[in-house]
């Protein structure tokens, strides 16, 4: 099977119909201008050595090596086979609240997405640690199991929103139970959970489950979002009204927040603007003992630009020596 390394290069092939129209153009004006100048047959039998047709032969001659070309830039590869590659690091799983007190907005643009632009930019940061992603509201959900492909973590972060868990509320514990279960098998030494929420939780117990981590050996780190004074909650149509019609304002818990950490060995960081808090908490880990992690991967594909290049040359050159003038004597003359 045939990929590309670098497919941007194939958006070159849509200027092939433009320069190929071009040229139709270039020529009609030019034959316009031939008939202002004079009778066409006349002006034909004073330039005999003018040959129509090497110009359409040259041009395509030059589309095809520029096809060849774009496609030698976009690197194609054949052949890959698996190999098993080991790395070193640690294994992080992020636990993320959805619920719908992370749409407060005492964060730019609100609490929700600030923390997922701080996920984002940890990923960028991370070399061979594994990364995995836990939502939570009133139940919790696996939403990237935990790997070393910062690109699809990227790709699932940015589909996340309240709607993504059905069932709203706050589930602290339920989520840091199934980031218990959602480590790989290899890993014993240098797991990390990261609770990421405004710690309103209302439906279980965090701290014995941060206990139950801590005796596993998994850290559990918490990350405050949002203030002690409160946010609205914006939904479709204005504000949340509670079942009295009062406005419904979110309050961050440290307490709860500074608890779980505590029972699992972690520490507990308020959210800035500035400084979202992942880094000193990723710092922390640095000082971990690195884990060796065995994992299966594609790799030595058989490059093939090399072949499409020489092809894109050899036209280009056959397009030069072409010329533009018909061949003084032919072939075959009797």
């Amino acid at each position: 099977m045939l990929m590309f390394a670098d497919d941007k290069w194939l958006y070159l092939l849509f200027a092939i119909p433009l320069i190929l129209l071009g040229y139709a153009i270039l020529r009609y004006l030019r034959s316009r201008r031939v008939k202002a100048f004079g009778d066409p047959e006349l002006v034909e039998a004073l330039m005999p050595s003018r040959s129509r047709s090497k110009g359409w032969v040259r041009i395509v001659f030059f589309c095809i090596a520029l096809a060849f070309f774009a496609i030698g830039m976009a690197r194609p590869r054949t052949g890959a086979k698996l190999a098993e590659r080991t790395t070193k690091g640690a294994e992080i799983i992020v636990a993320l609240d959805v619920s719908n007190s992370m749409l407060a907005q005492d964060y730019s643009p609100s609490r929700l997405e600030r923390a997922k632009l701080a996920i984002s930019r940890l990923t960028d940061k991370l070399q061979e640690d594994r990364i995995g992603l836990v939502i939570f509201a009133g139940t919790s959900f696996v939403q990237l199991p935990v790997t070393t492909d910062y690109v699809s973590a990227k790709m699932f972060l940015s589909s996340i929103d309240t709607g993504s868990v059905p069932v709203q509320g706050t589930a602290i514990g339920d989520a840091i139970r199934l980031s218990i279960k959602s480590f790989s098998a290899q890993s014993e030494k240098s797991r990390v959970i990261i609770v990421i929420s405004d710690g309103e939780n209302h439906e279980d117990d965090p701290i014995a489950a941060a206990k139950q981590a801590a005796e596993l050996g998994i850290k559990v780190y918490t990350i405050g979002v949002g203030s002690a004074e409160g946010q609205p909650i914006p939904v479709e149509g204005g504000l949340m009204k509670d079942k009295k019609g009062d406005i419904v304002v979110t309050h961050l818990d440290e307490n709860t927040l500074r608890e779980i950490a505590k029972a699992g060995g972690g520490a507990y960081v308020h959210a800035g603007n500035e400084e979202f808090g992942l880094n000193p908490i990723i710092q922390d880990i640095r000082r971990m003992e690195d884990e060796e992690f065995g994992s299966i991967v594609f790799e030595e594909y058989d490059e093939q630009y090399m072949y499409f290049f020489g092809a894109a040359l050899l036209l280009l050159v056959i397009e030069m020596l072409i010329g533009e003038r018909r061949p003084r004597r032919k072939l075959f003359e009797v």
